[in-house]
C-alpha cells in the first residue's frame, strides 16, 4: 500500500509535467491539424535558455525563468514563420507541415550540438527546494513533485482563463472548429497562429525546465519527451486540451506504477503498449473528435 500511494503521488508530478508539454502539442494540432514534432525542441530551448541564465549570467531565478519562457516562446514564433508559413502558402495538405516539424527538430537539436556541445548538464541542485514531506507510514513527497503540481495548476488554469475570457482566446477556439472561417470572420490569422504558438512554447518552456531538474539536460531531451506527449495527447484525444491533461496523468501514473511495481525498464513498453490499444479500442482518444486521419 505504500508502494502504491508513492508510487502515485509521483505518477501525478510526472504526468503534470507532461500535461504541460502535451497542451501546447495539442494546441497547435487543434488550429493547425498536423503534429508538431518540434516542440521538443522549444523545450530544449526554454531549459538551456535557464541553465545559462542562471549559471553563466548569474540571473536569479525568476528573471532566468522568465527569459527561458520568452525566449522558447519567441523560437516558436520564428519556427512557424520561416518553416511552416511558407508551406501553409502553398499547400492546404498538413503532411507536409509534420514532415518539415521532423526536420526542424533535427535542425535545433543539432544547433544545441553545434554551440553548447552534446554533454549533460544539470540545473544547481538549489534551483528548487527538494525538502521530504512525511504524509505517513512511510510515503513521502518530495516539494519539488509538489512545486511541479502546482505550477502546471497555475498555468494550465491561466490558459484555461484566457481562452474561456479573452476575445484571443474565443477566436482560437472559432479557429479549431474552422481556421478558414474564422479568417472569414475577421480573425487576424497569421497572428492567432503567431499567439498559439507562443503560447506553445511558453509551456513546453515550463515542462523543459521541471525535466531539467528531475533529469538532466542535452540537446536531445526534446525528442524522447515529444514523443511521450504525443502518445498524451492520442491517449486524451488529439485536438483536446482536457483530453492532453487526462492522457497525461494516465501516461504519468503508468510509468511510476510500472517502475514502482514491475520494472523501469517495461515503463516505455507500457507507454506505447497503451498508444497501441487506445487506436485499437477508441482511436479518437477518450476527449478527441472522430477524424479521418490524424497526422
Amino acid at each position: 500500500m505504500t508502494t502504491l500511494s508513492q508510487q502515485i503521488i509521483n505518477g501525478l508530478s510526472l504526468g503534470s509535467v507532461y500535461a504541460l508539454i502535451a497542451v501546447g502539442y495539442s494546441l497547435v494540432y487543434s488550429i493547425l491539424l498536423f503534429s508538431n514534432f518540434a516542440h521538443g525542441g522549444f523545450l530544449v530551448v526554454g531549459g538551456y535558455a535557464c541553465y545559462f541564465l542562471l549559471t553563466q549570467y548569474g540571473f536569479g531565478i525568476w528573471i532566468s525563468i522568465t527569459g527561458a519562457l520568452v525566449a522558447s516562446g519567441v523560437v516558436a514564433i520564428i519556427t512557424e514563420r520561416m518553416a511552416y508559413k511558407p508551406i501553409r502558402d502553398r499547400t492546404s495538405m498538413t503532411l507536409y507541415l509534420m514532415i518539415a516539424s521532423m526536420g526542424v527538430s533535427i535542425v535545433i537539436e543539432n544547433i544545441f550540438v553545434i554551440v553548447v556541445g552534446g554533454r549533460f548538464r544539470a540545473l544547481p541542485q538549489d534551483t528548487f527546494p527538494h525538502d521530504l514531506f512525511n504524509l505517513g507510514g512511510n510515503v513521502t513527497v518530495n516539494s519539488f513533485d509538489i512545486l511541479s503540481l502546482i505550477v502546471a495548476v497555475i498555468f494550465l488554469g491561466g490558459l484555461q482563463l484566457f481562452l474561456n475570457r479573452t476575445r484571443w482566446g474565443l477566436a482560437i477556439r472559432a479557429a479549431a472548429c474552422n481556421l478558414n472561417t474564422a479568417g472569414l470572420m475577421g480573425v487576424n490569422v497569421p497572428l492567432l497562429i503567431s499567439i498559439v504558438f507562443f503560447v506553445a512554447g511558453l509551456l513546453a518552456a515550463v515542462g523543459g525546465i521541471f525535466l531539467s531538474v528531475r533529469y538532466t539536460l542535452y540537446p536531445q531531451l526534446g525528442g524522447t519527451i515529444t514523443t511521450k506527449a504525443f502518445v498524451a495527447a492520442v491517449i486524451g484525444g488529439l485536438g483536446s486540451l482536457p483530453g492532453a491533461v487526462v492522457g497525461s496523468l494516465l501516461l504519468g501514473l503508468a510509468e511510476m506504477l510500472t517502475a514502482g511495481f514491475i520494472s523501469s525498464q517495461m515503463r516505455d513498453l507500457v507507454v506505447f503498449s497503451m498508444l497501441v490499444i487506445m487506436l485499437l479500442v477508441k482511436p479518437a482518444g477518450f476527449f478527441g473528435k472522430q477524424v479521418s486521419d490524424k497526422i
